[in-house]
């Protein structure tokens, strides 16, 4: 038990320094920087470095009970900026993935839309090249259609609903969900969750983890970016952050995507057998509409 413990704890401390304590820490030296150099001499290393040396000659003429305290209160201050950083992630996650707000509503409809018109001129381009008899179907016309098929999948997964391509990734797999089994995922995840296999679910847990990860990177663009107030390189660092989370959540959402359409796949006779809608032992094989439909009537439970 004790040594239980101790992991725990080690594991603990772990992420309150790399998801906390760290980030907070190079925030509050850009903090630094920025009240020292300004606007003005945003670039000027030779005060950078003056202030530098001046700063660290004052902390070593203090006694090494000060020097402590400031230890603790600059790792005080570093996690505290870390917890309103992870707060504010609820907000990044919202604006990637949607529905967004009341207030955008209309913005949110518009793109939307957008993406669902686009998304139909594809299918409709794909339709046409494929209109013409298989048999005669010259290679470059194959080629043109793999191309427009694949236009098609990098743009949504299913008919767009959501404002931005991460949110639609979700939302498709809703969508195949209803159309393709006719299981309504909103109520039946979370049964399906726990009779999945641990392999499964430690699969689906480590690509939701990398998401989680790359909101919070995300995220802390914010903090640089109310920086540029008082020094402008902050919007490079910014940025740099904002687009390195943006990128890892694109891709942590389309493994996460991926994985649960291939979850329902594999598992959704499980969820079926457990809860006698069907039997395994009747062959191997996806749910079917039928099957689909009467797990959400057992889920939703008249709602």
């Amino acid at each position: 038990m004790g040594g239980f413990l101790q992991q725990l704890a080690k594991t603990l401390a772990d992420r309150w320094i790399s998801l906390l304590v760290l980030p907070g820490a190079f925030f509050l030296g850009a903090v630094w920087l920025s009240v020292n150099l300004g606007q003005a001499d945003a670039w000027n290393a030779a005060l950078l470095t003056r202030r530098a040396e001046h700063t660290m000659t004052e902390i070593a003429g203090q006694p090494s009970g000060a020097q402590a305290l400031l230890v603790v209160a600059v790792l005080a201050a570093a996690s505290g900026t870390g917890f309103v950083v992870q707060t504010l992630a609820a907000v990044t996650r919202r604006i990637w993935l949607g529905p967004w707000p009341r207030p955008f509503a209309p913005v949110a409809a518009a793109r939307t839309a957008r993406r669902r018109a686009r998304w139909y001129r594809l299918v409709e381009e794909r339709r046409a090249l494929e209109a013409v008899n298989p048999a005669v179907r010259t290679r470059e016309r194959q080629d043109r259609i793999d191309a427009v098929a694949q236009r098609i999948t990098r743009l949504s997964m299913a008919e767009p609903g959501r404002p931005t391509w991460m949110g639609d990734r979700i939302h498709a797999v809703e969508s195949i969900a209803h159309h393709r089994y006719g299981l309504d995922l909103a109520y039946g995840w979370s049964r399906l969750w726990l009779v999945l296999p641990d392999t499964a679910r430690a699969d689906l847990t480590a690509a939701h983890s990398a998401f989680a990860a790359a909101v919070a990177t995300g995220t802390w663009a914010v903090p640089y970016l109310l920086l540029t107030a008082v020094w402008w390189p902050a919007v490079l660092i910014a940025a740099g952050i904002g687009l390195t989370g943006w990128a890892r959540a694109r891709a942590a959402v389309a493994e996460l995507s991926t994985l649960t359409e291939a979850t329902l796949d594999l598992h959704g006779r499980t969820l079926a057998a457990a809860l006698g809608v069907g039997d395994t032992t009747e062959g191997a094989g996806p749910l079917t509409i039928g099957e689909g439909e009467r797990i959400t009537d057992l889920v939703r439970k008249g709602r």
